[in-house]
């Protein structure tokens, strides 16, 4: 697949070009479109991190040399469209039902036993509604996972450890990654079964964290970085009238990314950079002493651009939109992560003037 011949966006050579990818399901096209902006643009990222369905697709695209991974991408979502289910696509609600009742096709298969007897005594492994397996079949086919433990670019996926309840993230830069990882932060709990690493049982990080960007804030050491935030979840919306947009909003809120969670590593981040430039008013003897260059540690002179990319609803979408695996779901989630993105990138808002003292930028309106 060609590259777009328009001119390259310029990204300063100092920033790491960073993906962080929301879980949702089959509202993970969305991340597909955004993918295939930045492609197309020429900007191929040295850092990947996601949940649940965004490790899928995070994984896919760190597992993949850069000439493959928009087509792999591609095949993926284009498995997820069950044919099988194409003359239910105009009944919602059939089609919902033939989703619970069968399954996707190259991701998940009921697991009868539990839906009889949800008491029956299986174990961690076993006890969910599905089974995965079909997604591990198909994840071997489109990760190469010794190019993703290559380092070309870095992999980071999160998931919570099932019987601490902590959230722990798995980094190609500082361990294997096998494709345990990645279905591990992608076992909902409990429609999917935990996947046990070293012996521990790991269920889905969006339970805990749908939107890892704090692993990119609390790297060490931090690095000026672009960070496109791609999330499946939008909060805003009309107050709720019925039950279902109840549930719908419901879900909304629960997975969405924590606005204050940002807002408190501004405040962090600022005071950072105002260690850092209270340091170049010391002398070279005061910055010699043991005790100061502790406290110069603190200190920290980089700059993140967080680049907020969030889903908006499609017409007539309920609390069943991350199962709507549908043709027209996905394509529309696509186009529409598609043109968002590119609108964002060719703002190139990152080049525009900002303050120096800020550490941390969020982006949320281009032109």
């Amino acid at each position: 697949m060609k590259k777009s011949s328009l001119v390259q966006i310029k990204i300063p050579q100092q920033f790491k070009k960073v993906l962080v990818f929301q879980g949702g399901g089959a509202l993970g096209a969305y991340q597909l479109g955004v993918f295939r902006a930045l492609y197309e643009k020429q900007i191929e990222p040295d850092w990947v991190i996601g949940t649940s369905i965004g490790a899928i697709n995070a994984g896919i695209i760190a597992g993949n040399p850069a000439e493959l991974r928009l087509k792999k991408l591609q095949e993926f979502w284009d498995l997820m469209q069950d044919k099988n289910r194409a003359l239910a696509e105009k009944n919602k609600s059939l089609f919902n039902f033939m989703t619970v009742s069968y399954g996707v096709k190259g991701f998940f298969t009921p697991s009868f036993s539990q839906w009889i007897n949800p008491n029956l005594p299986l174990g961690i492994e076993k006890a969910s509604y599905y089974s995965t397996d079909p997604l591990r079949n198909t994840l071997s086919e489109l990760i190469d996972i010794d190019y993703l433990n290559s380092k070309k670019v870095r992999f980071t996926v999160g998931a919570v450890n099932a019987n601490s309840g902590e959230m722990r993230y798995f980094d190609s830069h500082k361990e294997i990654i096998e494709l345990d990882h990645i279905l591990a932060s992608g076992a909902l709990p409990p429609a999917f079964p935990a996947i046990r690493i070293n012996g521990e049982p790991y269920w889905d990080g969006g339970i805990f964290s749908n939107t890892p960007i704090e692993a990119v804030l609390d790297d060490n050491p931090r690095n000026s970085s672009v960070i496109f935030s791609v999330q499946l979840w939008n909060p805003v919306s009309a107050e709720p009238k019925t039950i279902n947009e109840v549930l719908s909003k419901q879900k909304d809120i629960q997975f969405s990314s924590r606005d204050h969670f940002l807002d408190k590593e501004k405040k962090l981040h600022r005071l950072r950079h105002t260690i850092r430039e209270l340091t170049r008013h010391l002398s070279e003897d005061e910055k010699n002493n043991p005790q100061v260059q502790e406290l110069m540690t603190w200190g920290c002179d980089s700059t993140m651009h967080i680049i907020h990319l969030t889903i908006d609803r499609l017409d007539g979408e309920d609390q069943y939109k991350d199962i709507d695996f549908s043709k027209q779901g996905i394509e529309a989630r696509s186009q529409t992560g598609y043109k968002e993105a590119t609108r964002a990138i060719e703002s190139e808002i990152w080049n525009a003037p900002h303050d120096a003292r800020e550490g941390i930028h969020i982006h949320t309106q281009f032109r």
